[in-house]
């Protein structure tokens, strides 16, 4: 099948790519002009592991293309996938600009039968804005094509993209229309071989599906996080407590890891997007509120316990820093607790040697060049003359230390942990001050 993408970011690389993969030919569409060539040279410039190999196998087959003509890729492609960012707006909710401005170039371009595709994560009517955007674009021309609007939201976890798409849990499919569910189906055969993991329904409910399994992710998130600030106050150990409710079947152990926040591009922003919604609707989802609250108070955990270790003054220390990037398997720094834990350090007046396997570059474009910030070569270089690790993300290479020699490296032998990396009784018997997350210090 022909199918065109609009926008080579995240969602609309990984769609293109394993698209084209499994034998259907693809165009992806991007106005930056810069970031095609380097596509088309090779280059991708996000870290999602299996995504670049897939790409790079996929063009020379000359399955997958990169353009940023507008005209050629409404003509090529019976599936128009609408791929590009819905970023917040002032108030929180989801800046459309973009997406509409897709639907109407392809209305520009368009001659004959097309589906259109959503494919962003857009709130609750968005695929009425752009039929209604396509109808009028299409009547100001003289023309009249018909033409389908669907919304097929994504489910990618960052780190997992490419296994994701290619082994699906559910592919959602929003339309009222037959024909559309059909070919869609035809589109998505070679991921539902097993067995039937398409799911259709009206749009509108496809379009709150996407936003409710964010929020209910998110939820869990911030309700262990609730419970781990509660348990350390009344001496209690939230893995054990973990353990104990995550073996309930209707509870299980996904998404119940406490921490220092979450991060990244889908849960804040679609969190903030549904409140936002249910407020458009004269609704006030406190729930929705709390959950942010709690992930945003979350956020400043860390610092806080390293605050009060130091008695307040942090002036002239430096603290070692493993983890930029929101989650392991990414190099994506927006909304990472990282951020706020070395912001409100440089505030206080500490420095900071920082590590990620793949978020360096990110950082150092985020951050520039600073007296305050030093890029470390290693895990190994990032301690050096330190006063305190603190870890923010829970890569597999932080899992298991020389804690020997780690305690050697640091001025004094003090770990704070944001990810419950670590065994507490073990890092007492080899002489560590100790701080996690729901644990209580342990010295």
């Amino acid at each position: 099948m022909k199918v065109t993408i609009f926008g080579s970011g995240y969602v609309g690389l990984v769609t293109g790519a394993c698209l084209a993969e499994t034998g259907n030919d693809v165009i992806c569409v991007d106005v930056d002009a810069d970031k095609i060539e380097r596509l088309n040279a090779g280059h991708i410039p996000i870290f999602e592991p299996g995504l670049e190999p897939m790409i790079e196998k996929n063009v020379a087959d000359g399955r997958l293309r990169f353009t940023t003509d507008a005209k050629e890729g409404v003509e090529h492609g019976l599936f128009q996938f609408i791929a590009v960012g819905t970023p917040p707006d002032e108030d929180g909710s989801a800046d459309l600009k973009y997406v509409l401005t897709v639907a109407e170039t392809i209305a520009t371009h368009m001659t004959e039968y097309k589906i259109v595709v959503d494919k962003s994560t857009v709130p609750v009517g968005t695929a009425d804005k752009v039929a209604e955007t396509i109808g009028k674009t299409l009547a100001a021309a003289g023309k009249e094509p018909i033409f389908d609007v669907v919304s097929n939201p994504e489910f990618l976890k960052e780190g997992a993209a490419v296994s994701d798409f290619m082994s699906p849990d559910r592919i959602i499919v929003g339309t009222d229309n037959p024909r559309t569910s059909e070919l869609l189906k035809a589109l998505y055969a070679p991921f539902n071989r097993n067995r039937d993991r398409m799911i259709t329904m009206d749009v509108r409910s496809a379009e709150l599906t996407k936003y409710a399994a964010n929020a209910m992710l998110a939820t869990k998130i911030s309700f262990m996080n609730e419970l781990a600030n509660l348990a350390e106050l009344l001496g209690a150990d939230i893995e054990q407590v973990r353990h104990g409710i995550g073996s309930d079947g209707r509870i299980g152990y996904s998404f119940i890891y406490p921490g220092c926040g979450y991060g990244g591009s889908c849960f804040p922003k679609d969190v903030n997007a549904l409140e936002r919604t249910a407020a458009g609707v004269g609704y006030e989802a406190q729930l929705l509120k709390a959950v942010e609250d709690v992930n945003s108070r979350q956020k400043s955990v860390l610092f806080q316990k390293v605050s009060a270790h130091f008695k307040g003054d942090l002036s002239g220390k430096t603290f070692a820093v493993w983890g930029l990037a929101f989650k392991p398997n990414t190099d994506d720094m927006r909304e990472a607790p990282s951020r706020v834990l070395m912001e409100s350090l440089w505030q206080a007046g500490a420095k900071v040697r920082a590590y990620d396997p793949e978020a360096m570059a990110e950082c150092q474009r985020i951050y520039g060049d600073r007296d305050d910030l030093y890029l470390a070569e290693s895990a190994d270089d990032a301690l050096e003359g330190t006063d305190a690790l603190i870890v923010v993300t829970e890569w597999q290479m932080f899992r298991n230390p020389d804690f020997m020699t780690l305690k050697h490296q640091l001025n004094q032998p003090v770990i704070f942990d944001g990810r419950n990396l670590f065994e507490p009784a073990f890092l007492k018997q080899e002489g560590y001050t100790y701080y996690a997350i729901g644990r209580g210090e342990i010295a």
